[in-house]
């Protein structure tokens, strides 16, 4: 007999299979004391063992792009960061620790401090766990922690995957992804998006599912089915073996025209995205030029940088976002340490007022190679708060020669005075991942907050809504770089809102299009007035899948 659980829809598509659970974590070793004539022996395996691990993060990061190499890049910086080996040797010289305890206790350490400067930050905490595992299980001579390798397709079963491990997923082996833990804006969840994986998190009950047992997941609707009907198997088997195409032109039923983009952070990723067909790039991450660097790279080196994308895009849009550090992602040369809230602290745009110098560099840089290609370059700044922020932006922008200058907003701030912000500003674009975190108070790493940590938010879409009335006010163009962007379910309902380009990963394109291909503007706008009339995110969603219901399983979704 059938069971079904439920949990967060966060990559959709339909997947079939047998279930495989990740291993058993490595095991916290004993404390065992070295003899004195062992403790060099003792750190010369430490180090050789940190810098093993080191180097496969670096080689694994180098081998994926967009999203998947960004956290690769922080999980492998911190293997690379000398602290935790550093302090590992320490326990090892003053306390005779073995190396693997001494690796532990010094990451326990680690973690703590993390934990008490809350998020970002705190999210890093995981990230120094699964490099502490894999430092351990090298010096102990055991199975790294890691997705298993059974030798056929399976649905993976975990509690939460680190995103060492989700970045390398094989979409041909890996059907499907199943998290107890995790939420909606996870690392799980945006690189099972990228990747093109069905996803369900932060599901109950997941712990429960064995190794062999049949699994069913809708990453749509959110639903896992344990022991399925052979039939159901064989449908969802079926659906997964043909891939739809984008015919590079968004639109809906009527002929409106909603442009569809891609989210790029690198070289790579713009292949992929000319690939998938997208219109252009509506979110150009610009850190992969800074970060792991100790010091800020030369404008040369950007311009370089930065032509290698906008090149892959003649005559087409390209929205450049510029830097966004701090937060989760500091940079010695920009962001301070020992900030108390650092997700609250100076990052984004904020860091210019201390190191101006930094922006007006990568402008001159970004203006330098939008010269020297033919890419219809826009510029827009992250954590954006204010209209006074906007003025001196888009003022700087001009001062390089870049007229079309526009914000990213995420702040609610931004969304409630966003007349005030479009009066300034050429255009802007929603980061709804942000947006929805500060919105609900919500941190969108934690599982335990999966159903606040939803762009389905009445909240979020109200200010959704009241972003795009500031913006058509001013005759200003509104789109969504965020992660919703990738929902094809909300996709309708943003545009009804009176959102007019979405940028996504390049795999989400084809399911975004199709969706709104079949239905009409004023459609769309009844789409919104529904899900803005339920007063919690689930019954939102599910009011605009019962009216769009042929529609998706038409498409499968």
């Amino acid at each position: 007999m059938s069971t079904t659980l439920t949990g967060a829809p966060v990559s959709p598509g339909r997947a079939a299979g047998p279930a495989v659970t990740m291993p058993d974590p490595v095991p916290e070793p004993r404390t065992t004391r070295l003899a004195s004539d062992d403790v060099e022996a003792a750190v010369e395996h430490l180090t050789a063992a940190a810098a093993a691990v080191r180097d496969d993060l670096t080689d694994r990061a180098g081998q994926v792009t967009g999203t998947a190499a960004d956290l690769l890049s922080v999980t492998a910086a911190i293997a690379a960061d000398p602290t935790l080996a550093a302090d590992a040797e320490r326990l090892v010289r003053a306390d005779h620790l073995t190396p693997e305890r001494a690796v532990w206790d010094a990451a326990r350490a680690l973690v703590k401090q993390l934990e008490k400067l809350g998020p970002p930050l705190s999210e890093r905490a995981r990230d120094v766990r699964d490099v502490r595992d894999r430092i351990v299980a090298e010096l102990i001579g055991v199975r790294p922690p890691g997705v298993p390798r059974p030798g056929h397709p399976f649905v993976l079963v975990a509690d939460d995957l680190a995103p060492a491990d989700t970045a390398t997923l094989d979409p041909a082996v890996v059907l499907g992804v199943v998290t107890s833990g995790g939420g909606p804006t996870s690392h799980t969840a945006i690189l099972a998006r990228a990747l093109g994986i069905p996803a369900v998190v932060a599901v109950r009950g997941a712990a429960k599912i064995s190794d062999g047992e049949t699994v069913l997941l809708d990453g749509g609707a959110g639903v896992v089915v344990l022991d399925p009907a052979p039939d159901t198997v064989a449908a969802a088997q079926q659906r997964e073996a043909t891939r739809r195409a984008f015919g590079g032109r968004g639109r809906t039923a009527d002929g409106t025209r909603v442009e569809l983009m891609a989210n790029v952070a690198d070289p790579a990723g713009a292949q992929a995205a000319i690939e998938a067909a997208a219109e252009g790039v509506g979110l150009f991450r610009t850190e992969f030029c800074f970060l792991g660097r100790s010091s800020e790279p030369s404008v040369d080196e950007q311009v370089a940088a930065y032509r290698r994308v906008l090149s892959a895009f003649p005559h087409r849009k390209v929205v450049v976002r510029t830097l966004d550090a701090g937060a989760d992602k500091p940079l010695p040369f920009v962001t301070s340490d020992g900030e108390p809230n650092p997700a609250l602290g100076v990052r984004g745009l904020r860091t210019a007022a201390a190191r101006p110098g930094v922006l007006d560099r990568q402008l001159q840089a970004i203006a330098t190679a939008a010269e020297a290609e033919n890419a219809e370059v826009w510029v827009m700044a992250p954590m954006v708060a204010t209209a006074t922020e906007t003025a001196e932006f888009v003022a700087a922008c001009a001062r390089h020669g870049l007229d079309t200058a526009g914000v990213m907003i995420e702040v609610p701030a931004a969304a409630l005075r966003s007349a005030d912000i479009f009066a300034r500003a050429a255009f802007g674009s929603l980061g709804t991942n942000d947006l929805i975190q500060y919105t609900l108070a919500a941190d969108r790493m934690l599982g335990e907050l999966a159903a606040l940590s939803t762009p389905w938010q009445p909240a979020v879409l109200e200010l959704v809504r009241l972003s795009c009335e500031g913006a058509a006010a001013h005759g200003r163009p509104v789109g969504v770089c965020g992660e919703a962007a990738a929902d094809a379910t909300l996709a309708p309902v943003l545009v009804g809102l009176g959102v007019r380009s979405l940028s996504m990963t390049p795999r989400a394109l084809a399911d975004v299009a199709a969706v709104l291909a079949e239905v009409t503007l004023d459609e769309c706008r009844e789409l919104a007035r529904v899900a803005l009339a339920e007063h919690d995110p689930v019954a939102a969603r599910n009011a605009v899948r019962d009216a769009i219901r042929p529609v998706l399983t038409d498409l499968g979704l």
